[in-house]
């Protein structure tokens, strides 16, 4: 398995996005779930992603006991900061600093583990000042209960701020042919500071691997219902982008999930996908992507067809979106 790192923090150069295994992408599957982590683990997909608010709380224990044999085989990251109940309604989002430590103790319970190798604060707290936030991270990483510290959905001045207050290692924000904001300084931010970049959704939540052709093979409790870029004139006109794609992949003689991986794999050796998946075989397609290489001129050709803003509609409903690049 090729790596790559982020930060002082070495990787797989693919990681795996366990949220859908536990909420938002129809059904869980627990068995089938546990056997592509473990899939995973056998090709070298070594870095985790998941976070305390998937389930809620539930997909943490699903990644725990998975991994419970082979921790050390594992780059495990999770996150705080979007509150929930149990019932999974919302609370808010928290940064208050005994609110992060009480989170983490949390996390390392139901992951079984004793410490967590990349520490997310989730979302950012505009009610607490980010050092605040940060000190007690710090703390975290100097109690042994943490190895690296991360960020997602931050603008570039919320990154300095917390880098400033302990080094950060990677940065977690939505990037994919279909999502380009990272280029809107937060990749040049990272850059300059010697971050790394770990790209979530780097498929469009699905829309790219071209598999998806109505909004109703979404089940009533697929968080795509509610989001804009599945519904109306926006799915028809995203659609229009994802058969572009879907040609030059059968040009090329890769699937479209491949050809939208190996674009996001290209745009830097400080980036790396995470694209999610509770399905092996879906798993496998997606590990085949680190053997395609693309030209100068197909990536040009990706560009004329999938430009930035090329896709149609936000990505969250507009009280997410209020939540991100802040």
């Amino acid at each position: 398995m090729q790596k790559r790192s982020l930060g002082a923090l070495s990787v797989s150069a693919l990681g795996l996005g366990c949220m859908g295994m536990s909420q938002s992408y129809g059904e869980a599957d627990e068995a089938e779930s546990l056997a592509t982590i473990h899939l995973a683990l056998d090709a070298g997909v070594t870095f985790l992603d998941t976070a305390d608010m998937y389930g809620p709380f539930t997909n943490e224990r699903l990644v725990g006991k998975a991994i419970a044999e082979r921790r050390d085989e594992v780059v495990l990251a999770t996150k705080f900061g979007n509150e929930r109940r149990p019932d999974g309604s919302w609370i808010g989002i928290n940064g208050q600093p005994a609110y992060v430590r009480a989170s983490c103790e949390a996390s390392l319970q139901r992951l079984g583990v004793d410490h967590i190798d990349l520490y997310y604060q989730h979302r950012v707290d505009t009610t607490v000042p980010v050092e605040d936030t940060w000190g007690a991270m710090a703390e975290l990483v100097a109690a042994g209960k943490v190895r690296h510290l991360g960020i997602s959905e931050a603008a570039p001045a919320t990154i300095r701020r917390a880098h400033a207050t302990h080094p950060m290692s990677a940065i977690q924000s939505e990037y994919s042919l279909f999502t380009r904001d990272p280029e809107d300084g937060v990749l040049d931010t990272a850059r300059e500071l010697g971050i790394g970049f770990v790209a979530y959704s780097p498929l469009g939540r699905g829309f790219l691997s071209g598999a998806i052709t109505s909004p109703d093979q979404f089940g009533p409790d697929d968080f795509r219902r509610h989001s804009p870029r599945f519904q109306g004139e926006n799915f028809t006109k995203n659609l229009d982008v994802v058969d572009r794609v879907g040609q030059l992949a059968r040009d090329k003689g890769v699937t479209p999930s491949q050809l939208a991986l190996a674009w996001v794999l290209a745009q830097g050796d400080d980036i790396v996908p995470i694209p999610g998946t509770k399905r092996r075989r879906f798993l496998t397609e997606n590990i085949g992507a680190l053997d395609v290489t693309l030209s100068p001129e197909e990536l040009a050709s990706l560009e004329a067809v999938a430009p930035k803003g090329a896709a149609s509609g936000d990505r969250y409903p507009a009280e997410h979106m209020s939540r991100v690049n802040v």
